[in-house]
């Protein structure tokens, strides 16, 4: 064989269409493809962006179907950029074949995702995440009886050394200064500052005090980690029958759990009504959170609701005084003997695994533990997207056994098969086969045997 050398490169001038590069494609995508059309996906998000476009003047936008699948293989490739998701879907042909780009047609750049995002309100992506649980609900992955509730932190895209102070709008190092020169030092220098702030009295930030100017709705907050950074607040509503997540809301990072909790029950009850699963007074569903969620007000708002409460209760030592409030009393009781049962030991183990593998997968592996969107509603739109295709991803578990491409090519099962033939002779195989990809037979060797 003689030697290949790279020559001068020249653009073709015209190419045939039968000489354009192919892809054997990704039986993962194929698959989620097929489930994505039979439904109507594409119609569905052209007639829910329709209002926010003009009827028939200006340029064509980026295809609504176009838009939110990058966003879904941005979960799935845990891409957090959109640069990173431009760069992907363009070097993929099998992901270009997902997109559904035309072979002359480029992939979408990173602004083109920016400016569709804020054109299209949030109400737009929630209407998505909703048309994706009616799927689940059709797979039967929806029971709405068991709902497990917790929340993490996010770290947002503002550094925490740019932070102003409300009052006067000076930062952290100009504070510094007017406090040395207030002591009576007129020109101090870094050391000074250093010692001024490690003795200082009273040292705290505040966010009734100090404010991001590059992103406002960010919180001073404490990571799970325990850095401290500004941050905001995702919460989910788990079903622990089937995993599926039927609420994922953005709250501020300085509200506590019992604040937020009101507001992922109302989008959660609101999801499920969509898909005839709601709860009622008359058929409540179990709410099982931990302690963080343990209150008398919130308690009594919950009884004799569409919830009924499973929260773990803190451990409180002396007796309880209820000073009058027979119906704080009454709820509290209630919900202590409801976690006395059996049922909700086995509803705790479920939420440790379920809701906390939500967490695991949406924020460390796909990414978005560290923001790259600035203000909470631009946030929240990526983010119920990204929780969309985690809700596919239990569709595809179902029917390929993968939730993700990559978790799809590792399921691979090996066969090794000796076969004897009459002339004493051995061979070996090696059989691999994965649930959607063609067998593989690999002769490894023939040797003879005694």
């Amino acid at each position: 064989m003689a030697l290949g050398r790279q020559g001068e490169r020249q653009t073709d001038l015209i190419v045939g269409w039968a000489e354009l590069p192919r892809s054997p494609g990704h039986a993962f995508y194929d698959r989620l493809q097929t489930v994505l059309r039979e439904a109507g996906f594409d119609g569905f998000a052209e007639q829910q962006c329709a209002p926010y476009y003009a009827s028939k003047l200006g340029r064509p936008s980026l295809p609504p179907g176009r838009y939110f699948r990058m966003h879904l293989i941005g979960y799935f490739e845990g891409i957090d950029s959109e640069r990173g998701l431009e760069w992907r879907c363009a070097d993929s042909l099998s992901l270009r074949e997902f997109l559904r780009l035309g072979t002359t047609e480029a992939v979408p750049d990173h602004t083109w995702l920016s400016r569709t995002r804020s054109r299209l309100p949030l109400e737009v992506h929630e209407a998505v995440f909703t048309w994706v649980l009616q799927r689940l609900a059709e797979h039967g992955l929806i029971q709405g009886n068991r709902i497990g509730v917790d929340a993490s932190t996010m770290e947002a895209n503002a550094a925490l050394r740019a932070i102003v102070r409300r009052d006067s709008g000076e930062d952290y190092r100009e504070m510094l200064k007017r406090l040395a020169k207030e002591s009576g030092i007129a020109t101090p220098t870094a050391d000074d500052l250093i010692r001024l702030d490690r003795n200082r009295q009273g040292k705290r930030l505040s966010n009734a005090d100090w404010a991001s100017p590059s992103d406002p709705e960010a919180k001073i907050a404490k990571m799970k980690d325990g850095r401290t950074r500004l941050a905001y607040k995702p919460e989910h509503a788990v079903d622990l029958d089937t995993g599926a997540i039927v609420a994922a809301e953005i709250h501020p990072a300085d509200q506590g759990d019992t604040t937020t909790l009101p507001g992922t029950l109302e989008a959660a009850a609101a999801n499920l009504a969509a898909i005839d699963a709601a709860p009622t007074a008359e058929d409540p569903a179990e709410l099982i959170a931990d302690k963080g969620y343990h209150s008398r007000d919130g308690l009594k708002d919950l009884e004799d609701g569409p919830w009924k409460s499973r929260i773990a209760e803190k451990k409180v030592l002396g007796v309880s005084r209820w000073r009058g409030d027979e119906a704080a009393r009454r709820a509290v009781y209630n919900n202590r003997a409801r976690l006395r049962s059996g049922v909700a030991k086995e509803a705790f183990k479920l939420r440790a695994e379920l809701v906390e593998r939500s967490f695991a997968l949406i924020l460390d592996r796909d990414g978005m533990r560290r923001s790259w969107l600035r203000g909470r509603e631009n946030l929240h739109k990526r983010y119920l997207v990204h929780v969309a295709g985690y809700n596919l991803g239990l569709i595809m578990r179902l029917l390929v056994g993968a939730g993700t491409p990559r978790e799809f090519l590792v399921r691979v099962s090996a066969r090794l098969l000796v076969l004897t033939a009459a002339d004493t002779r051995t061979a070996i195989l090696i059989v691999a086969t994965g649930r959607e990809a063609a067998m593989l037979v690999v002769n490894v060797a023939t040797e003879p045997h005694d």
